[in-house]
């Protein structure tokens, strides 16, 4: 059985979705929608920017959505159009919104302006107080989880764990000073590395409130529809179908972790053997090899 998966922030390059703009007329007629939404000609930066202009939080998120969303919508159908149908779809933070519009629960233009509205929130509160992320290398998920909690009250700042990314790797999130002293107990206490991640804030973390609360009023506005077929949501890991509940755990996302590891095992257990990441880079091809080496992980052809 198939899946569709999409990537979340830090899957961007310069360049991508270029040739698509370039030999595609679907695709090309999409990428100007969005620049016309927008405001700005994100494909300007997409596609000849530099690595700093590419990581503006107002090009990021909506750049990675685009390129996920219209590869998908633009794949090209093999012989057995219904039997290479996916069955399942899921996404990594920000991808849960691609799972969504290519899903059919959210329309096209009305996902591309709530990730923008996600992205400029996000960094509003990112800029509220220093914050960051570290990623948690060979050490379990339990004695990770003890440890922030500990941290967290010595009066130091929150860290909590944020992406349950595969067995192994954790990304934890918080305020800096939390953030650090986590880092020396979780090496102390046995993982083989914990990597600060040059992010510039704590996301899925207590601190991304202030980004909720602004988002919840956004996604309230938009009308949701069932999607054509369950969509595996971060806050839970479990799949979804019904639109205020997707609403509702869209919403939680943004200060919940993502359980991705969750998502991949449930996806598995309903019988997906087949996972098509789109979308930029190769990182949740990876993440799912480390979760179950017996299934096939691979990018759109």
């Amino acid at each position: 059985m198939k899946a569709f998966v999409f990537p979340g922030q830090g899957a961007q390059f310069v360049g991508m979705g270029k040739d698509l703009y370039d030999n595609n007329p679907v695709a090309r007629t999409l990428f100007e929608k969005a620049n016309e939404i927008l405001g700005y000609r994100i494909t300007d930066i997409m596609f000849e920017g530099t690595d700093e202009d590419l990581r503006q939080t107002k090009v990021t998120q909506p750049a990675v959505f685009l390129h996920s969303v219209i590869s998908a919508l633009c794949a090209t159908p093999n012989d057995n159009p219904e039997e290479n149908r996916p069955r399942m779809m899921a996404g990594h933070s920000l991808g849960e919104f691609s799972a969504l519009v290519v899903s059919g629960a959210l329309s096209f233009e009305d996902g591309l302006r709530l990730v923008y509205a996600r992205a400029m929130a996000m960094q509003k509160a990112c800029e509220a107080q220093p914050s960051t992320m570290a990623a948690i290398i060979g050490l379990a998920d339990d004695k990770i989880e003890q440890i922030c909690a500990e941290v967290s009250q010595m009066g130091k700042g929150v860290v909590v764990p944020a992406n349950y990314n595969n067995p192994g790797q954790l990304v934890i999130s918080g305020n800096i000073e939390a953030i650090d002293e986590a880092c020396a107990r979780l090496k102390e206490a046995g993982a083989k590395r914990a990597l600060p991640l040059k992010v510039g804030g704590a996301f899925h973390s207590p601190l991304m409130q202030p980004a909720k609360d602004e988002l919840q009023q956004a996604i309230e506005q938009t009308q949701f529809q069932e999607p054509i077929c369950p969509v595996y949501q971060n806050v839970d890991g479990q799949p979804h179908t019904a639109p205020e509940e997707i609403k509702q755990n869209l919403i939680a996302q943004l200060t919940s972790p993502v359980r991705w590891t969750q998502c991949v095992e449930s996806m598995i257990a309903d019988g997906a053997t087949d996972f098509t990441e789109c979308g930029p880079g190769k990182a949740l091809q990876g993440m799912i090899a480390k979760i179950n080496r017996e299934v096939n992980a691979h990018g759109l052809a």
